[in-house]
């Protein structure tokens, strides 16, 4: 019986870490359609944040919760102005961009803190479950996880600020017409997908290990999730992280880490064969 409650705890974890790493990518690929490839480094940030204030003495909650999303998201915000905002509608150059600005925010970070792992102890201590010590951070980060995709739904969905940024995605001319500035709507929409990815590398700092190249762990899997979730940003990334987050802590728990990331592309290859406009294209249809 505690092997089940432990797997199940396992599997959760596994749904909320897979879509935290997802969360702003599926506002900036999924409603943008900006192929960011410094979705993985903007991770990276988020954690350095976290770590960083924490050991300068920072409470790690206010670290995690307020600064890493803060930092990341003007980070983004001044990245967007300066780069992505010359390359919309042009996903191939977009990549190329984005990809250069991974290389480049990689290789800051490591001529400042150097190429050595680090990281940040979890708040609040572990709990027993049967023979099982486990982490009471892992539990409130699935808490955490359900409120965030249910904050970021109600703002896509019940603000006039979501309505908007909506709008002028599907149709900037018209937003234009309206008197509202696509562009403006841009620099915000990417800075607040850029805030939620530096939330998730924050959330994530006390349960990972943190060094300059670690974004290349999450890039891969959050892409693969976001596309496979289709045309609903939200309601996609959220089905997809729940197959694949399940297909990996199933088998990782059988095997291996690796082989688990393994499956689940396996997985990923399948369902985009069964699925080719993804999960929402086809059952969720007219889901954000």
């Amino acid at each position: 019986m505690d092997t089940v409650a432990l797997l199940i705890i396992e599997v959760l974890n596994g749904i909320s870490s897979l879509a935290l790493t997802c969360a702003g990518l599926a506002i900036i690929f999924g409603m943008m359609r900006v192929i960011n490839f410094a979705h993985g480094e903007f991770m990276m940030l988020g954690g350095y944040t976290t770590v960083v204030a924490t050991n300068a003495g920072v409470n790690i909650w206010i670290s995690m919760l307020i600064l890493s999303p803060l930092v990341v998201g003007i980070i983004g915000i001044i990245s967007e102005r300066l780069l992505i905002r010359f390359f919309y509608g042009r996903l191939v150059d977009t990549l190329i961009a984005t990809w250069g600005l991974s290389l480049l925010l990689i290789g800051i970070v490591t001529a400042i803190f150097g190429n050595y792992i680090t990281g940040v102890s979890a708040p609040m201590g572990n709990f027993a479950l049967g023979q099982y010590n486990l982490s009471i951070y892992r539990l409130v980060l699935i808490g955490l996880t359900v409120l965030l995709f249910v904050g970021i739904y109600i703002v896509f969905t019940r603000t006039r600020l979501g309505l908007i940024a909506r709008g002028t995605m599907q149709n900037p001319d018209q937003a234009a017409v309206l008197g509202i500035s696509p562009p403006r709507v841009y620099m915000i929409t990417f800075g607040i997908g850029a805030a939620l990815t530096g939330l998730a590398g924050g959330l994530l700092a006390p349960i990972s290990q943190i060094i300059p190249t670690v974004g290349f762990t999450y890039v891969a899997q959050a892409f693969i999730t976001v596309i496979t979730g289709g045309t609903g940003a939200i309601t996609g990334t959220i089905v997809a992280s729940g197959i694949f987050g399940t297909v990996r802590q199933l088998v990782t728990y059988e095997t291996t880490p690796i082989i688990g990331g393994v499956v689940l592309l396996i997985v990923a290859v399948v369902v985009l064969r069964l699925l080719p406009q993804g999960i929402t294209g086809k059952i969720f249809r007219r889901s954000l």
